[in-house]
């Protein structure tokens, strides 16, 4: 299934829009099928990334007859990025990115919503289902498995790494306020998203690894990433210099308010249907990260891509029809409540 991204700078196929949710101002793409829409899809980016980061998946979503919605979430590109201190580290946790998605999506006229998620926003997916059990008709995460909130007493994310997750160890950098001191000019930052999207130096030099974090000293000598045009990284270059990295990163700093918030959820368990892709060779989200997921999310379809964790740009045509696939077996052809 071929793809025919959506140009970041300038595309008739969608809309850049604006609006103020629960007192902060989002930016989001917005795409419109021609006739009614079969239903409201929002698609939700991680990091470093964007809203643009669903720029090859959004065409076949309109093209289905969905209307289209992707925000850049909290902390991104035109979206506000609270600064904290002196605000609040909340605007940063799921539960205000769930309450957001359905406010935005009210705003839009959908009471009830289809979603998608990657990275970050696969996490937020998942509890954007938990915190609405009644919003969300559907489900599809790339990437990220289901890890249920814990119930129990705070589990320092040091003692998770040390015990159970070691390739969440770059998390620490991302948290220390570290790449915030090393990365504030526009060139910088083009160079530390060139790194993360996996650009490499002359004699096979890394800007980032799961085990380290981001390699400061490599990010100067990086060649270009071979996951995105250099158009396309101008324009997140440009997103992301307007607030710079602070924003970003805060969504690892929430790590002990998400789980102080979630300890209120009455069910843990996703009774809607949901999408699972797996990418086999996921650094930071290995396959093992998914057993027993099947017992907590009942009605999951799981699928694998031979890919990295760039799944969404590394096999778009691929992706693209699991997606499809899915979406027709579980969907029927009458039209959603919008």
């Amino acid at each position: 299934m071929a793809t025919d991204a959506i140009d970041p700078f300038s595309d008739s196929r969608i809309v850049h829009c604006k609006a103020e949710v629960n007192g902060k101002t989002y930016h989001y793409l917005l795409g419109q099928p021609k006739g009614d829409p079969r239903a409201t899809l929002i698609l939700i980016h991680g990091f470093p990334d964007l809203s643009m980061g669903w720029r090859n998946q959004i065409p076949m979503f309109i093209q289905m007859g969905y209307r289209v919605v992707v925000p850049d979430m909290m902390g991104y590109g035109g979206t506000d990025a609270p600064k904290t201190p002196p605000e609040s580290l909340s605007f940063y946790s799921m539960k205000r990115a769930a309450s957001d998605i359905k406010e935005l999506a009210r705003q839009l006229g959908a009471p009830k919503i289809m979603l998608g998620g990657h990275d970050w926003g696969a996490m937020c997916g998942y509890r954007t289902v938990l915190w609405n059990p009644d919003f969300v008709t559907h489900f599809f995460s790339v990437c990220v498995p289901y890890m249920v909130p814990s119930k129990g007493e705070y589990v320092p994310l040091e003692t998770l790494i040390e015990t159970n997750l070691p390739n969440f160890r770059y998390q620490l950098q991302f948290r220390s306020g570290e790449v915030e001191e090393n990365i504030i000019s526009k060139e910088q930052i083009r160079q530390f998203l060139n790194g993360l999207y996996g650009g490499k130096g002359p004699a096979g030099e890394t800007g980032f690894s799961v085990e380290e974090g981001v390699q400061f000293k490599n990010l100067p000598s990086l060649g270009p990433t071979p996951l995105m045009s250099s158009r396309v990284l101008d324009y997140y270059t440009e997103q992301w210099a307007r607030t710079g990295v602070h924003g970003p990163l805060n969504w690892y700093r929430a790590h002990e308010r998400n789980h102080q918030e979630e300890l209120k959820l009455e069910k843990t368990t996703i009774e809607i249907p949901v999408l699972f892709i797996q990418a086999s060779r996921d650094a930071a989200l290995p396959p093992a990260l998914s057993a027993g997921m099947q017992n907590l999310v009942p009605n999951m379809t799981k699928k694998e891509v031979d890919t990295r964790h760039w799944a969404l740009w590394e096999a778009p045509e691929q992706v693209n029809g699991l997606i499809k696939g899915w979406l027709e077996e579980v969907t029927n052809s009458t039209k959603s409540t919008l």
